[in-house]
């Protein structure tokens, strides 16, 4: 099942045709990676490492030697499920510096809602700035959710594990009195040290204000949909199923039941403790799969908004942890297994132009279409000169291609050089910057088509 090979641009071009997805490496330099986010209108990632440390990687896939934000031993207890889990950005972060994380708690384990500030410096948080709002009790250092992100309606989401151990033994996810097993809401824009939706189901009855649905076993992860604001949920499950959820918006506050622990995916949970609704009364997942050939836990990603790649309009892209395969999901439900990744898939993460990423042991890769006119330069009668090179080379056209831009990519798939071309029948790219070493160069046409040849700097 699983492919021991790099995937890196360098081998896209004689990637089969029929198969759409690839990965082409961004970054590299990390350790169990967890989310990968950015506020609004920014074209800079930030990195979350379970480890406690938050890294800003530019548009171009270069990482800051210096942190954004480190969470010590002091604050936070790592291992197992447990660490820096979660970031998700104010959605006025421009203009008030708000950000917000979600970590396991240094002694007890408790999971921890906190409010941070950017300091003076855009590249670096304000250590000392936070502020803990929200604090939940976790009995097990396994399932503790970690995502947290901001819906269309501003308030913040927060996806809460049941708790851990296995089956559910507290019975808390359909315990309203519970905030385990479940997706939280809050306002973090009134109140103190927060407010309440006052749309949320349980507010003025029996049970916690803070919950908007009921029965998830693990949500990891869920997204916004960021042009038409519908949720995607990929809840883990527990030997059987895995299960994706969508929540089409306007969202409901009707109080739903996602129906764990007494139903895993679509089956009877053999150990659930009720009292149990009905399965009818609970949301049906947009699809499942269920165990074997080696998956085992799901990791929840995307729908895709960008515009790079139109075969991929209309998916959802989200991945199997154990098999690190990429499956997506469409509007009908259809769920086709696209990719199959090396190593694992922690995470995926989405630019602000909606491009997707996906977080695999220290490397992050960007999801792209193979499909989309990866050429030969000479088959395409393209060349360039002088290869060798050391400062300068030189591009014949001999093609009706109007050429727009140049990339050159090092063996790892990282951008290194991108360069405008001028209208010129030779037109030339200056590598003086890049160090000795082979490469990839690839010219893209006004039409979207990448033409590629191998490129040695002396």
């Amino acid at each position: 099942m699983k492919k021991n090979l790099l995937f890196s641009f360098l081998f896209l071009a004689s990637a089969s045709l029929a198969q759409t997805i690839g990965l082409q490496s961004f970054a590299t330099g990390f350790s169990s990676m967890v989310e990968i986010t950015h506020p609004a209108n920014d074209s800079r990632l930030f990195v979350v490492q379970q480890g406690g440390i938050i890294k800003v990687v530019s548009s171009t896939g270069t990482v800051n030697a210096t942190p954004f934000l480190t969470l010590t031993t002091a604050t936070i207890i790592t291992g197992s499920e447990r660490g820096l889990l979660g970031l998700a950005f104010h959605p006025n972060y421009a203009t008030n510096g708000y950000f917000y994380v979600n970590y396991t708690r240094a002694g007890d384990g408790a999971t921890v809602i906190a409010r941070y500030s950017v300091s003076a410096d855009a590249n670096v948080a304000d250590a000392a700035s936070g502020t803990v709002l929200l604090t939940v009790a976790q009995p097990f250092a396994n399932h503790n959710g970690g995502s947290l992100k901001f819906g269309p309606d501003g308030y913040l989401y927060i996806g809460m594990g049941d708790g851990g151990s296995g089956g559910d033994p507290g019975n808390r996810a359909q315990n309203s009195n519970e905030n385990l097993g479940k997706m939280l809401r809050i306002d973090v824009d009134s109140g103190s040290p927060y407010g309440i939706p006052p749309t949320n189901p349980f507010v003025g009855v029996a049970g916690n204000d803070e919950i908007w649905s009921i029965g998830m076993r693990n949500p990891w992860k869920f997204s916004f949909n960021r042009l038409n604001g519908d949720l995607w949920i990929a809840d883990v499950g527990q030997d059987l199923i895995e299960e994706i959820d969508k929540i089409p918006s306007p969202l409901p506050n009707t109080g739903l039941n996602f129906g764990w622990n007494c139903f895993e995916a679509n089956a009877p949970y053999s150990g659930a403790q009720g009292p149990c609704p009905t399965y009818a009364a609970t949301v049906a997942p947009i699809n499942q799969y269920a165990h074997g050939s080696g998956r085992c836990s799901v990791t929840g990603g995307y729908f895709y908004t960008g515009s790079l790649y139109p075969n991929f309009a209309n998916k959802y892209f989200f991945a199997d942890y154990c098999t690190a395969e990429i499956g997506t999901i469409n509007n009908a439900g259809t769920l086709t297994w696209m990719y199959d990744a090396p190593g694992t898939i922690t995470t995926f993460g989405e630019d602000k132009d909606g491009e997707l990423y996906v977080a695999d042991g220290s490397v992050i890769y960007k999801i792209i279409d193979t499909s989309l006119g990866l050429h030969d330069f000479t088959k395409s009668g393209l060349s360039f000169y002088p290869n060798p090179a050391k400062t300068e080379i030189f591009i014949k056209n001999s093609s009706e291609a109007v050429l727009t831009q140049a990339f050159v990519f090092d063996i790892t798939g990282k951008l290194v050089l991108a360069k405008p071309l001028e209208k010129s029948e030779t037109p030339s790219v200056t590598i003086s910057s890049l160090a000795t070493g082979l490469y990839l160069i690839s010219v893209e046409d006004v039409t979207g088509n990448h033409y590629q040849s191998k490129l040695v700097v002396e």
